[in-house]
């Protein structure tokens, strides 16, 4: 019986325990939800870094009063018409990338462009210079002179899973500043034959004309990818766009900057797919025939003939002629490379040096 004088306090605290216990997660969860509910913090983080674009260029084309006639059309193919100016214009979206004005876009919107007006979030507005251009990748960077610019924070595409929560922002149709919320729909996508170098990540959040060159952002406000382009039978959102991946652009970008156009890797070496006919030895899965090989490139000085099959590069499985090209692209000029070979029943490995690829 001594320990009975402690039975009501004891009582008591467990009772406060439960008590907490019981609604103290409950608390927390409400919490959560109410903060994975708003994506405003990522928002004000990424908005201010996010331009619109708007564009201007002279368009001629032939003209005559009665050009639109059909009767009267069949006369003027056989002679030169008088010329008819007129300024086209249209929008998309871009993306500060260093507080010394350099902006991303994608090449698509300035293309061809004789004056371009870059409107920040802030009300300012600024004429932008071209620096370069990639048609490549679709990028093209500009630079516009203004104080106090706040640049994006770049994210990490590499670690993003399908599934990830994302917000596009951008100029749809002339909305100014405006967001779309989805997922990461798929990465990593190719052979879409939309640009030469293809690695898009897929998503949901909706993008419509004018989002071109606008942000791809995370959860955080962090820039994943540059939107570019969307898959449409209407021309509006269908719930498929697709970014460029932003370590890729910043890339693309650091080498305008620098050296006026984009580096890239380089063998030398034309691939195709693997014939259905083709039978692997065991333990091999895929592989690419090398159909031509450049006189006196890396590939070549390398050993690499036509005919070889081509199972890796630097230990990674060349199964996807695209993909394998996008991966030689984003090597160093001067890096190392290594290839496993299959020549009739003989395994080879190939190693030399990666050059530069021509600019033509």
């Amino acid at each position: 019986m001594r320990w009975q004088w402690l039975g009501w306090p004891v009582a008591a605290g467990l009772l406060a325990a439960l008590v907490f216990l019981h609604f103290s997660p409950a608390r927390d969860a409400q919490e959560q939800s109410a903060s994975a509910s708003s994506w405003a913090s990522a928002v004000s983080r990424a908005s201010p870094a996010v331009v619109n674009i708007y564009t201007s260029k002279v368009v001629r084309r032939p003209y005559h009063p009665l050009m639109d006639d059909p009767f009267y059309q069949q006369f003027f193919r056989r002679s030169p018409a008088p010329q008819r100016e007129r300024i086209e214009r249209s929008l998309g979206s871009g993306v500060i990338m260093s507080a010394d004005g350099y902006v991303l876009t994608n090449n698509h919107v300035i293309a061809g462009a004789t004056e371009i007006l870059v409107l920040l979030s802030d009300g300012r507005e600024s004429l932008a210079a071209v620096i370069g251009s990639d048609p490549g990748t679709d990028l093209a960077v500009l630079r516009i002179e203004l104080p106090d610019l706040k640049p994006i924070t770049v994210g990490n595409p590499s670690t993003a899973q399908v599934g990830d929560v994302v917000l596009a922002i951008g100029n749809p149709y002339g909305f100014e500043q405006s967001v779309s919320q989805g997922i990461i729909s798929a990465v990593g996508r190719f052979g879409l034959q939309l640009n030469a170098y293809e690695n898009f990540i897929q998503t949901d959040a909706a993008i419509n004309p004018g989002n071109s060159g606008g942000a791809l952002i995370d959860a955080n406000g962090n820039l994943l990818g540059i939107n570019t382009a969307i898959y449409s039978r209407s021309g509006g959102s269908q719930g498929i766009g697709l970014a460029i991946p932003a370590d890729s652009a910043a890339k693309v970008l650091q080498d305008i900057v620098q050296h006026g156009e984009v580096i890239r890797g380089w063998l030398g070496v034309s691939v195709q797919g693997m014939p259905a006919r083709v039978q692997l030895n065991e333990g091999e899965r895929s592989g690419l025939v090398v159909s031509d090989v450049d006189a006196g490139s890396p590939a070549s000085q390398a050993g690499l003939q036509p005919g070889d099959l081509l199972i890796a590069i630097n230990g990674q499985s060349a199964d996807q002629g695209r993909s394998t090209m996008l991966r030689i692209g984003l090597m160093a000029p001067g890096d190392a490379f290594s290839l496993d070979v299959l020549r009739g029943e003989k395994r080879l490995k190939l190693d030399g040096v990666v050059g530069q690829r021509p600019s033509h």
